[in-house]
């Protein structure tokens, strides 16, 4: 069986062969110019800029996602939370000697199918190849570069905003344990490109004032950043935020909470209180599990007030410790 071997990065006659096979994946005139680096025609505007690297185990969760599409999605929605439509993308890969050829050609369809999903042209990048055991099979590292549609700001939080959430929590996380410990539970990742419905709110007359995909730490991460960076108490319903039932079986076998489990395709999403109900209806076109979860309080105490059916309320903490490595 072909796999990637150290004279595929020596720059010679088996590198050429590597290229070869990447290029047939991303084929577009800016990339046939320089594969090093790009020369790009951008109108004089605001411009946003993120990097990402990107190291999953196992690389591959099941048949529709793997570490090339978590590379995708992530880097454009990271674009996409600070308000800008991302357009290009850098790509770089660290590949382990030994890599099977075969997955790596699979991972570069990923790449193709998420990158036309989102909108996005692949403009340049690398490739290294290091010895065995150098690398955990393979890593990439991308960069992208987009267009500012409409500023968002988590220094613009502020008291009566409403927050909402895009869809269901703990899903990636949970499909990652399930898969790392070689469980039979059906979970899969929720990883995608949020364009379609960030976009869509971007280009309402809708008052969105920050936006944030709840990777590492899910959603009591976002929470507690925006608690720290506000000064505010936020103060969410328990019963709004959708967790399925299978990431919640998961979630009590290993002891973790599952609005500390990494999401990939859920963002959570601050508005104005008028704008709040035209926001959820936007974001239920995407996903019925989109739910209005809380607001900004009053109260200048930096916290998360989490409020049960029955009206019980307890604090949900900043995660602590490692949660789960080698997610994203």
């Amino acid at each position: 069986m072909k796999t990637i071997t150290l004279a595929h990065g020596g720059g010679g006659e088996e590198m050429g062969e590597l290229l070869a096979l990447i290029f047939s994946h991303f084929d577009n005139a800016i990339l046939k110019e320089a594969n090093d680096s790009a020369l790009l025609t951008i109108p004089a505007r605001e411009l946003s800029l993120t990097t990402d690297s990107f190291t999953l185990s196992p690389i591959f969760l099941d048949e529709t996602t793997n570490i090339g599409k978590l590379a995708i999605a992530g880097t454009v929605n990271d674009t996409l939370m600070v308000g800008a439509k991302p357009e290009f993308l850098s790509l770089a890969f660290i590949i382990e000697e030994g890599f099977l050829w075969a997955d790596f050609e699979k991972i570069l369809k990923s790449i193709k199918d998420e990158a036309k999903f989102a909108g996005v042209k692949i403009v340049c990048g690398d490739t290294k190849v290091v010895p065995k055991g150098s690398a955990d099979g393979l890593f990439i590292n991308t960069t992208a570069l987009g267009r500012l549609i409409k500023p968002c700001r988590t220094q613009n939080l502020k008291a009566g905003q409403k927050i909402l959430l895009s869809g269901d929590v703990g899903r990636h996380g949970a499909a990652v344990l399930v898969r790392r410990n070689g469980l039979e539970a059906d979970i899969k990742s929720d990883c995608k490109s949020l364009s379609e419905e960030v976009l869509s709110l971007l280009n309402s007359k809708l008052s969105v004032v920050a936006m944030r995909d709840a990777t590492r730490g899910g959603l009591s991460a976002v929470l507690n950043e925006w608690a720290t960076q506000s000064g505010l108490e936020l103060c969410v319903r328990e019963e709004a935020i959708a967790v399925r039932d299978e990431v919640a079986g998961v979630c009590e076998l290993f002891g973790f909470e599952p609005y500390e489990l990494a999401c990939e395709g859920t963002f959570v999403l601050a508005v104005e209180e008028e704008d709040a109900v035209a926001a959820l209806e936007i974001l239920r076109r995407f996903n019925p599990s989109a739910a209005l979860i809380g607001e900004l309080g009053a109260e200048k105490k930096a916290r998360v007030i989490l409020e049960n059916a029955y009206g019980a309320r307890r604090f949900l903490e900043l995660p602590k410790g490692e949660l789960l490595p080698r997610i994203c």
